[in-house]
């Protein structure tokens, strides 16, 4: 491995999401048309952007877990944390080889979005009960496209709510971005296809766009360089394992000398900046891709099945299946209707704060008691309440949206008088 030298500046230029790309139809188009005075001041990524920075999933970010449960240490990396270190990965790559920055930030600041509480082990408890009770996958990147798409809403300038309608560039970017898979290079796809049909499972297809690329490769960066800084400061490593972890990444070689998520991530960035290619993609060097994959094994094995990081998997699952059990009781299966009885005197925050979420996104109206706000609200229908298994993927939606505070609290509203 080499120190970056300069040589690939402004090397994507010509293929950057410009108005001077073949595909700019397709990267800029959105399912309705929105108010082109906003134009002016903002482009469509930067309206992209804003639109997703005051969305209420992005505030719930900065209580989620990232990887370590903390939900009141403020040195804990949370999910906010860790979007925004990825804008600015993706930023400083961007803006090295002449791509464009504004998609690299609406994506970056989007595209954890679709998380639920306690991190990845929460999304898996989620998927666990879609597949047993719905017949298909939860996975937090088809999540975030579906929140982006569906569940979040926006006053317009008559204040009216209705759904984000980000560009396809953005749309794609959030679906396509996952860094958890290796991969030796990352291509952009030649095809604008359709987001919520093709996608099937799992980083299925590379991302539409180069900006979508450099998001998924500072995806990887950030939380491997991260991880290790909290593991670090809260003693999930031991000397010897930080000695170990400091023999892999050789850093002294590097020109570093000391091992912290500054030289980490910029050696890494250093490393993909210096490899990249227009007809390969973003991709590392043997010693890069080699020292990667040598980093997410350590991170795997000291840190992410760590005991101290995972004492804490069989609360997550107590909380989350509880709180799905509780709704799923209000669901009578015979008549195909919600019948809350006594439920609603039991479990009353619980069960009021699902209804009033529900309603707004049902296709029956009947949880609507002031009929103004049916006036307030032009958004996507996606549940129709007669078919159980919507009612079932309407709860796992509903509780993909809480942060790691509201389903304890949610929890503690069940369990406790």
């Amino acid at each position: 491995m080499e120190r970056y030298n300069g040589k690939n500046k402004d090397l994507l230029k010509n293929v950057a999401a410009t108005e001077n790309n073949p595909n700019w139809k397709y990267i800029i188009a959105r399912k309705e048309e929105l108010n082109d005075d906003r134009t002016i001041l903002r482009n469509d990524f930067q309206r992209d952007y804003t639109r997703v920075l005051y969305s209420n999933a992005y505030k719930r970010m900065k209580n989620k877990t990232q990887v370590f449960f903390s939900p009141t240490n403020d040195h804990i990396c949370t999910r906010i944390e860790h979007v925004n270190l990825v804008e600015s990965i993706s930023y400083t790559i961007a803006k090295e080889l002449g791509l464009n920055t504004e998609l690299t930030r609406a994506i970056a600041v989007a595209h954890d979005i679709g998380h639920g509480p306690f991190g990845h082990k929460g999304e898996r408890i989620l998927n666990d009960i879609a597949l047993r009770d719905v017949g298909k996958t939860f996975w937090h990147e088809k999540n975030g496209l579906n929140c982006v798409d569906n569940i979040e809403l926006l006053e317009n300038e008559e204040g009216i709510k209705k759904n984000l309608n980000l560009t396809y560039a953005v749309r794609d970017g959030i679906i396509s971005h996952c860094g958890e898979v290796d991969e030796e290079k990352v291509y952009p796809r030649w095809e604008a296809i359709d987001l919520e049909e093709r996608y099937t499972k799992i980083a299925e297809y590379q991302p539409y766009t180069w900006e979508g690329c450099a998001v998924k490769i500072s995806d990887k960066i950030s939380y491997i360089g991260r991880d290790i800084e909290d593991a670090i400061r809260f003693k999930i490593l031991t000397e010897g394992e930080i000695e170990e972890l400091k023999e892999i990444l050789e850093i002294e070689k590097m020109g570093y000398t000391k091992l912290n998520n500054t030289n980490i991530v910029n050696m890494l960035i250093e490393e993909v900046i210096s490899n990249v290619s227009v007809e390969e993609g973003f991709s590392f060097s043997k010693e890069g891709l080699y020292l990667l994959n040598n980093i997410k094994a350590f991170n795997y094995k000291h840190i992410y099945r760590a005991e101290r990081v995972t004492q804490s998997d069989e609360y997550f699952k107590l909380v989350i299946n509880k709180i799905y059990e509780v709704l799923k009781s209000i669901y009578n299966v015979n008549t195909h209707k919600i019948e809350v009885g006594n439920k609603m005197v039991l479990y009353p925050r619980v069960i009021s704060g699902f209804i009033n979420w529900l309603g707004d996104y049902s296709i029956q109206n009947y949880f609507v008691e002031d009929k103004r706000k049916l006036i307030m609200l032009d958004n996507k229908k996606m549940f129709n309440l007669e078919n159980e298994k919507d009612f079932y993927w309407a709860i796992i939606i509903y509780i993909s949206g809480m942060t790691d505070n509201k389903a304890i609290k949610t929890f503690e509203n069940i369990i406790s008088f």
